[in-house]
């Protein structure tokens, strides 16, 4: 009998060393935004306060250009998933990209806990204000797809035309859910991740909305995880989970909106399968669609020049030559 209880005590002892060694190595407590802007908020990122926020932003291309393109990214995203296309648009648009509350180096809203998409169409107000765009064209994929067209819903005045890449706003059947979302929606281990947080989740979600896994790199991976480590990202993005909330009625609100309006899809998308795209296309009365086959979640960082050039043949014909230098 004792050397039963000496081989459990062992085995227990063993154990627990295991998980220091383990808590040891994925140990990541928040990280404060100053030292994250040294790698991620190189020139041209500025940050402009708003409603007690520091929200980080990008104003790039033409700034005499009669078109300002404004790019939403998508839930655990930054600004940085745009870059490809601010390449591609800068000679013709003005290009303006910024990290959503709850997000990159914004970090969480300060004034209050509501992650709803009020919020969030409140504060797209307060940022075309501060920001000086009178009107824009909205893009945005996944998350950012439908703060853009519930921004377009809020404000029709302020949005001349709407992009959304494989956007959200329908109920969704994922057929793959990225592993750092699923324990961001699960209470007792989202409170873990908050301090935990082994970079392999962050790599495999990664790679889960791509549909070339190849492509992701060790960079984009430390871009993602650095950035969810943003002090008070991990606990916004539970509270965003909470406030998501898609219904089938989404088709008759999206039925009143006439703007021009782009459909960009991934076919390989796993998390808002493709068919979601369609239905954006069925529900609005002046959308069309472009899918491209072998892209995913993100087509726009996966294949930013292909995207790009989609969104700019759609601009092409949306507005006449004449409104653009």
């Amino acid at each position: 009998m004792s050397s039963l209880i000496k081989y459990l005590s062992g085995l227990v002892i063993a154990l627990l060393l295991l998980v220091a060694v383990l808590l040891g190595a994925w140990w990541a407590p928040d990280q404060p935004p100053e030292a994250l802007a040294e790698r991620w908020a190189q020139p041209p990122s500025s940050f402009v306060t708003i409603d007690g926020m520091p929200v980080h932003y990008r104003d790039q291309g033409s700034r005499d250009a009669e078109q300002t393109v404004l790019l939403l990214h998508g839930t655990s995203a930054s600004l940085h998933t745009w870059e490809g296309w601010v390449a591609e648009m800068g000679d013709a648009y003005r290009v303006v990209s910024l990290d959503l509350p709850g997000f990159g180096l914004t970090g969480p809203f300060v004034s209050h806990d509501d992650y709803s998409i009020g919020a969030y169409t409140t504060f797209m107000g307060q940022a075309m204000d501060a920001l000086e765009i009178e009107q824009a064209v909205v893009a945005g994929n996944s998350f950012g797809g439908e703060v853009a067209w519930e921004t377009a819903l809020a404000m029709p005045e302020r949005v001349s035309a709407l992009i959304l890449v494989d956007a959200a706003g329908y109920p969704i059947e994922s057929v793959s859910m990225p592993l750092g979302f699923r324990i961001a929606q699960t209470p007792a281990l989202s409170s873990i991740m908050n301090r935990v947080l082994p970079r392999s989740v962050i790599e495999s979600s990664v790679r889960n909305v791509y549909g070339d896994p190849s492509l992701v790199t060790d960079e984009l991976v430390d871009r993602y995880y650095d950035l969810t480590l943003r002090e008070g990202n991990r606990a916004a993005l539970s509270a965003r989970f909470t406030h998501a909330v898609w219904r089938d009625e989404s088709g008759e609100r999206l039925a009143t909106l006439t703007q021009p309006t782009l459909v960009i899809w991934g076919a390989q998308d796993r998390l808002i399968p493709p068919e979601n795209g369609h239905r954006f296309v069925q529900d609005m009365p002046n959308a069309e669609l472009v899918m491209f086959e072998t892209l995913g979640h993100v087509p726009q960082e996966e294949d930013p020049q292909a995207t790009a050039q989609a969104a700019l043949s759609f601009l092409e014909q949306a507005f006449p030559e004449e409104l653009r230098e």
